[in-house]
């Protein structure tokens, strides 16, 4: 019961071909106070557990509410008879069920454990299932009492009183914020960088909420005191929509100097134009970095849907340049399989359960420095050939072990032999480099398509775009970091032709021709 969803079960749904009779079962624990065996159920429960037609053979004495929706059909008993208010016995509501309801009385008591035990509301006991049945397979990480997430009582109570507030905020709506700030005041993790962490990242929904009710001031107040990454452009963002330009501007021009990330930066120089226009002073436009090489191809519309990557990746793959549609998973799957190590580090707080696809930590801001000495060891290896061997052997040992950034699904030898053979360990460095520098943001923006000329050792990345797509900020930051540093990287477009035109392409570049 504890593995489903809710507290309240009918017996006749309990059933289970290994456990028998669910009442019997049931017995045992009752007699340990763990469930009520024979729970009194209110109108509203009833409603959730009972079908239509049994609600119709429970109510047949109401014959007018037949035709209402379930939901009128429950507000309309609720006014017809006070009696309805009271909860009862499942059979006593429909003497025909010949059952009872069970209420698992210690499930707040096993959340709370389930809580201690994974570091987290969204894993459940399941694992233990799926780990056994070999679907999901883990790392082995060897961590101390110390690495636990929580360490004392007040930590699990601080977890479960934001994890509590995050639901309120879900189901707020219209409502007043600032009880649930209160709330969230009333929190107190100063003592765990962790929590810490997580009430900043509830300050910013909350803050998000009151921006979407247009309520300025008091986004801004949130926002203020939020540590979240993008807080920051949101306070601009909402002193722009509130007509409040030049303390949007001041703002916008004291993040210039020292932006908090890459992500920021472009925001920053797209609002400071915008800001400097309205207030009538000298427009200032950033220093654009040199953009992708950009063509347009035209192909015959599928007979059947296909993602335009895959129809692009067909057209232009030949024997002797093999193309590949890898989008975010080839450079994320390269990282981490040569610093497999660093990622699986047992640093205290990482690692406190045998069922974690990767660190605790991952995205904090302190994650390389926590293991700067791992990730220095592995990237050291790229400036000679070590690196393909670590890699390599990695791809073999840890195969189907659950990793933030591996892609078993799409990684084969086929593909990484390519890679290794045709990617510069230079530019894996760079890619790497940036990637490990804002996790959260860089693992996805990378181009879709990646073509191979293994006999010359080179290789090509290609953003496709279909009609009506354009590029997004975190693709437009990745392509302008590839031309930097002077990677083979460019944008394709793509227009359908119908089926009685012909097929061409445009604007290739001198690698396409040939």
């Amino acid at each position: 019961m504890l593995m489903r969803k809710g507290t309240l079960f009918r017996t006749a749904r309990l059933a289970y071909a290994e456990i028998g009779c669910p009442a019997a079962a049931a017995a045992p624990l009752a007699a340990l106070g763990w469930v009520d065996a024979d729970a009194e159920v209110s109108l509203d429960e009833l409603f959730a557990l009972a079908t239509r037609p049994e609600l119709q053979r429970a109510f047949a004495a109401t014959p007018a509410f037949k035709g209402l929706r379930k939901p009128d059909w429950l507000e309309a008993l609720r006014a017809a008879d006070a009696a309805h208010a009271q909860p009862k016995r499942y059979v006593d509501w429909d003497a025909q069920a010949g059952e009872s309801a069970v209420r698992v009385l210690v499930a707040p008591l096993c959340e709370r454990l389930r809580l201690m035990f994974f570091g987290n509301l969204y894993q459940d006991w399941s694992e233990f299932v799926l780990a056994d049945l070999g679907v999901y397979q883990y790392e082995r990480v060897a961590f101390a009492p110390s690495s636990r997430a929580f360490q004392q009582r007040e930590d699990v109570d601080c977890y479960l009183a934001l994890h509590a507030c995050r639901e309120l905020l879900e189901l707020t709506d219209g409502e007043a914020l600032d009880p649930l700030l209160e709330a969230v005041d009333a929190i107190d993790t100063q003592h765990n960088a962790w929590l810490a962490l997580r009430r900043a990242k509830l300050l910013f929904a909350i803050g998000y909420q009151a921006e979407r009710r247009h309520d300025w001031d008091a986004a801004l107040r949130i926002y203020e005191r939020c540590t979240w990454p993008g807080a920051r452009h949101r306070r601009m963002r909402v002193l722009e929509r509130a007509g409040r330009d030049a303390q949007a501007l001041e703002l916008a021009m004291q993040a210039a100097v020292a932006p908090e990330s890459e992500e920021e930066q472009q925001r920053i120089a797209r609002m400071l134009p915008r800001l400097q226009r309205r207030l009538g002073g000298a427009v200032r436009k950033p220093e654009s970095a040199r953009a992708a090489q950009r063509g347009m191809i035209e192909l015959l519309r599928p007979l059947d849907p296909i993602a335009v990557e895959y129809a692009v990746r067909d057209h232009l793959s030949t024997d002797d340049a093999p193309v590949h549609y890898v989008e975010n998973a080839l450079i994320n799957s390269l990282f981490g399989l040569l610093c497999w190590e660093p990622v699986f580090e047992a640093v205290p707080g990482a690692f406190f359960h045998p069922f974690q696809r990767g660190p605790a930590d991952l995205h904090a801001p302190d994650f390389r420095v926590r293991r700067a000495a791992q990730f220095d060891m592995c990237f050291a290896q790229l400036d000679s050939d070590a690196y393909r061997e670590t890699i390599l052997r990695h791809f073999e040992t840890k195969a189907g072990l659950q990793s933030p950034f591996v892609f078993w699904g799409m990684l084969t030898r086929e593909l990484l032999t390519l890679a290794l053979d045709c990617l510069p360990a230079a530019h894996l460095k760079l890619w790497f480099e940036r990637l490990l520098a804002d996790i959260r943001t860089n693992r996805s923006g990378l181009p879709d398509l990646i073509r191979f000329w293994p006999h010359e050792r080179r290789y090509e990345l290609i953003e496709v775009k279909g009609p009506g797509d354009r590029l997004q900020d975190n693709q437009i930051r990745w392509l302008a970091y590839c031309v930097q540093h002077g990677m083979p990287v460019r944008v394709l477009d793509v227009r359908w032709t119908e089926r009685d035109g012909a097929a061409h392409v445009d604007d290739l570049t001198d690698t396409e021709a040939a």
